[in-house]
């Protein structure tokens, strides 16, 4: 098998802009990439001082932000025309060291992500009303897919489900409102003001909140928190959101990886197909209500995301740290 060629810093260094570019709770971006250029390989790190500590204690949702990330670098390593070699949690003894990206040799199945690539730095988070516009089943089937590919299973719940999801949503809602660490962490993660919202290189921008729910049950997190910002004014949301269910049959590290690499798999796919995507957290933020969420035929599985999808406003770009700051490149 031929070698992969030598990479040069430059391009390095725009592989890990392509990783940086994926999702997080609050836009923490609790990653750092350190790239070894004898071996061709890249070592993606957890950055725990990103964790939410009162929505994130067990560094659950860190870890679907980090595999999001990695998902991301694999389809830009193999847009790049090299392969991908992902080991999870190579050294058991150092647990901020989520995974090895070895750059080898093209093999089958990298044309496949790689035709995600341009979908990167068009994927945004989006926080306003969608129409309720059914989601094609075929597509629905292929986000399944994607989803299955990465050893997750994503599921769109129906009826009473569908209504009880939005009930445990509700709740964690209402919670969320009244709880101090809820409100801790939001003051921590977002930027209110054009002083802070322009230069912020983390975090959630006062100009990505949308408008405030007034009315509808599609799940929508109050990131204001009451304080005052700029004004998108209030609208009704759907009545009846288009949600899905991401899940994993464990729920340990590396499941929490294999979980954000479908989630990205999933979102990239629906970006590709003029979907307008939003991550809703607030029900697993809560043990309680995180437990009845999975599926009730056959009573397992744990929900390690939710999504809303549906045709709308694709959401405006929010920053990320400079390469720089998240990326180490040694001999």
């Amino acid at each position: 098998m031929t070698a992969a060629p030598t990479m040069d810093d430059a391009r390095v260094a725009e592989l890990v802009r392509d990783a940086a570019a994926a999702p997080s709770m609050h836009n923490a971006q609790p990653w750092r990439f350190r790239y070894t250029r004898g071996d061709r390989t890249f070592r993606l790190y957890a950055d725990f001082e990103r964790r939410m500590p009162h929505a994130d204690p067990d560094a659950r949702a860190l870890h679907l932000g980090c595999g999001a990330a990695l998902f991301n670098l694999r389809v830009a390593v193999a847009h790049a025309g090299h392969h991908p070699d992902v080991a999870l949690l190579p050294a058991p003894d150092d647990a901020a060291l989520l995974a090895t990206v070895r750059l080898t040799a093209p093999s089958a199945g990298d044309a496949a992500l790689a035709l995600l690539h341009p979908a990167i730095h068009r994927r945004h988070t989006s926080r306003y009303p969608f129409s309720e516009t059914p989601v094609p089943e075929r597509l629905k089937a292929a986000l399944t897919h994607a989803a299955a590919q990465e050893g997750a299973a994503l599921a769109f719940p129906e009826s009473w489900h569908l209504r009880w999801i939005q009930e445990l949503t509700e709740e964690a809602e209402a919670r969320n409102l009244t709880d101090r660490g809820s409100e801790e962490d939001l003051a921590h993660w977002t930027r209110i003001g054009i002083a802070a919202a322009d230069t912020a290189t983390d975090g959630v921008p006062d100009y990505a909140f949308g408008p405030r729910k007034l009315g509808g049950r599609a799940p929508v997190r109050d990131f204001a928190g009451g304080r005052p910002t700029s004004d998108f004014g209030a609208t009704p949301f759907e009545n009846d959101p288009h949600l899905a269910l991401l899940s994993t049959a464990e729920d340990h590290p590396a499941d929490w990886l294999r979980a954000g690499q479908a989630l990205e798999r999933v979102l990239l796919l629906a970006t590709q197909e003029d979907l307008a995507t939003a991550l809703s957290t607030q029900a697993l933020e809560w043990p309680d209500l995180r437990w009845p969420l999975r599926d009730p035929a056959s009573g397992t599985g744990h929900v390690q995301m939710m999504l809303r999808l549906g045709y709308g406003p694709k959401g405006p770009k929010t920053a990320r740290r400079h390469v720089e700051d998240v990326l180490v490149i040694e001999e």
